[in-house]
């Protein structure tokens, strides 16, 4: 196509006064690190994942990666990025066997997942952007190409890339209306929109952002939200496998609601415990903590209230035997989708507290009635799709949502028609990923 735009493989902002920003950006991150290293030291001498961690991220511990044909660094911030990329990452698999895939992620938790979702592939975790880290971080990568999800914007990471040659592409792109203001008053000063080669979005609304923060009209398209098309997984042996054993520890007895708390941030498992026991005491309850560094904290929080809390990893020792009437805690990564599928009714964390809420979509792909507080701006658009057709619920606090949890739990028939409508709306959303292979393959692959 004569109007598709060439790969960016120059640095497009040259200079010497463009050298001195970079230069005092370097300064300030150096500053930083120095006045919190007291901090830091005192963490990495008690802490061996919190030392494993800096030294990774200052670009220590990684080996120059064997020579290929090709290969594409993908990276995502945590687990929902992670999770997101996993569509793509078959896609591009199937586009091209013999392509080398590395993933990158910034946190352990994100690590962890991508370790349980790419297992064969090269899992490494991505530097902070001092220039000499990242430079150090590219040239064990040697990456033919650089695809972000979502948004990860990095002065030095991107200049890096366009002075090495390697085009950058944001897939699955989406800005929020706080994120937007806070570029726009620094896109002056630091540039970074106009040194990415694609703009792969979610929706019109985030392309227009991108264009007004400096990428180009023609590089920015419009294709939808990839995290639909990895939301519906292959029901196989091992995962079933999985659900049933989750079933046999956390699951409810015969004709028992089970109501899910789902990547809930602090003080959010207290008060759906204390809404749960109000509105619906039969219920079976379960809890997963965002963090799950965090379960011994909700362990020792839900205690005081009076409930049974039980952490899954203590069942699966058989250090305890199942409580139906306590409250399951799982303080495991990876196992949310095969949580919501024992579920009746989910309610997703992250939106009673100011967080701006966590994706919806997944417990409405496993056909549960769905329920989240008034914070969800990081979601809205996958919060109006649920709303529009009548498959979740917006409770403004948590009077409301004790009052909705008790609605729905006596209502199975509501409950049915939540869950058939969400499953049909977020099957509507796919057929993203392909039309983002299709605009990574024409336009950074292709040369």
């Amino acid at each position: 196509m004569s109007s598709t735009p060439p790969p960016i493989k120059l640095d497009p902002s040259p200079g010497v006064l463009r050298a001195l920003l970079h230069t005092g950006y370097d300064a300030l991150w150096i500053v930083a690190i120095a006045l919190l290293s007291p901090l830091f030291l005192l963490r990495a001498a008690t802490k061996p994942v919190f030392r494993r961690m800096a030294l990774e991220r200052l670009g220590f511990g990684l080996e120059a990666l064997p020579a290929r044909r090709r290969r594409v660094l993908i990276h995502g911030v945590s687990v929902g990025e992670v999770k997101g990329a996993a569509p793509l990452v078959r896609a591009l698999t199937e586009h091209d066997p013999e392509l080398d895939i590395v993933i990158s992620a910034t946190t352990e938790t994100g690590l962890e997942v991508a370790r349980q979702i790419f297992p064969g592939r090269r899992i490494v975790r991505f530097p902070i952007d001092l220039s000499w880290c990242v430079a150090r971080f590219l040239a064990r990568v040697d990456a033919d190409v650089v695809v972000l999800i979502e948004l990860e914007i990095w002065p030095n990471f991107l200049r890096q890339c366009n002075r090495r040659g390697i085009p950058v592409a944001v897939v699955n792109g989406r800005i929020t209306e706080q994120s937007y203001e806070r570029y726009l008053w620094f896109r002056r000063s630091l540039p970074q929109f106009n040194r990415i080669s694609l703009f792969c979005v979610q929706l019109e609304e985030y392309a227009q952002r991108f264009r007004e923060l400096g990428g180009l009209q023609s590089r920015v398209i419009v294709t939808g939200n990839m995290k639909a098309d990895g939301l519906f997984r292959e029901s196989t042996a091992e995962r079933q496998r999985k659900v049933e054993e989750l079933r046999s520890l956390i699951g409810p007895r015969d004709g028992q609601v089970t109501i899910v708390a789902g990547s809930t941030h602090a003080p959010e498992e207290v008060w759906f415990a204390e809404a749960c026991r109000a509105a619906v005491p039969a219920a079976r309850i379960v809890v997963v903590p965002r963090h799950p560094t965090r379960a011994a904290d909700v362990k020792r929080e839900l205690a005081q209230l009076g409930v049974r809390p039980q952490l899954l990893t203590e069942l699966r020792r058989g250090d305890e035997h199942p409580d139906i009437e306590g409250v399951a805690i799982v303080d495991t990564i990876g196992e949310l989708e095969a949580v919501y599928e024992l579920a009746d009714v989910v309610f997703v964390g992250g939106s009673l507290v100011e967080h701006g809420g966590q994706n919806m979509l997944e417990p409405a792909a496993q056909g549960c009635a769905v329920v989240y507080g008034p914070h969800v701006d990081n979601f809205r658009q996958e919060a109006a799709l649920l709303e529009t057709v009548g498959a979740s619920r917006r409770v403004a606090d948590r009077a409301q949502l004790r009052s909705v949890l008790a609605e729905l739990a006596g209502d199975a028939s509501a409950r049915q028609r939540m869950a058939e409508a969400a499953q049909r709306a977020v099957k509507l959303q796919k057929g993203a990923t392909s039309l983002t292979l299709r605009a990574l393959v024409s336009r950074c692959l292709s040369s």
